[in-house]
């Protein structure tokens, strides 16, 4: 999906540079998206690698530590973007073809046509798209498969799932329960993990 958003046509270059970004950053981080939209260039701190999402869902800030890759990535793209666009009077990290912040509706706009556009959403023939992934997704998808890991490794997850609720910027543990219940791998791991205790031959 990244390689179909860079190939996004433009006179500058920018709007593949901004998407393809814009979709690492949430598969990466679980940003929701509209964090990762109003991230200005001041949030994004490259050295320390850490992003500052302020004021969010539930009034929440919070601080979010990114991987080494994602930091490389975020700082090709700030290079990229300042040799394309030049100075902007924006204050914001990602930046639409003329400059500006990009905006939501834009963002889900062309993230229809790029799901379209690899086969994971039917074209309809109309200005509505069919119901296929959404931006929210990867935010999903990045909870999930951290769950999904830390039962497979054997972590206590109960006493982990603290940690990802805060980092996702829950207001309560029980918001990051809802996707053990939501996911049937999930579920069955977290049910597994349960009942092994009691099996004949596995201790009191």
């Amino acid at each position: 999906m990244m390689a179909e958003a860079a190939q996004r046509p433009s006179p500058t270059g920018l709007r593949g540079l901004t998407y393809a970004t814009l979709i690492g950053l949430l598969a990466s981080t679980g940003l929701r998206p509209r964090e990762a939209l109003a991230l200005d260039r001041s949030d994004v701190d490259l050295e320390n690698e850490i992003l500052s999402i302020r004021q969010t869902k539930f009034g929440k800030s919070r601080m979010v530590p990114v991987e080494p890759s994602t930091r490389a990535a975020l700082q090709q793209y700030a290079s990229r973007r300042d040799a394309l666009c030049g100075p902007s009077d924006s204050q914001a990290f990602l930046l639409s073809e003329r400059g500006h912040r990009l905006q939501g509706n834009t963002a889900r706009r062309m993230f229809a046509m790029l799901t379209c556009a690899i086969g994971l959403r039917p074209v309809t023939g109309s200005r509505r798209w069919g119901r296929g992934p959404r931006l929210q997704d990867f935010r999903h998808t990045f909870a999930t498969r951290r769950l999904i890991e830390w039962y497979r490794a054997g972590l206590d997850v109960e006493r982990e799932l603290p940690k990802l609720s805060t980092y996702l910027g829950h207001v309560e543990v029980g918001l990051t329960y809802w996707y053990i219940e939501a996911v049937p791998e999930l579920l069955a791991l977290a049910t597994d993990r349960l009942v092994k205790p009691h099996r004949p031959g596995a201790g009191s």
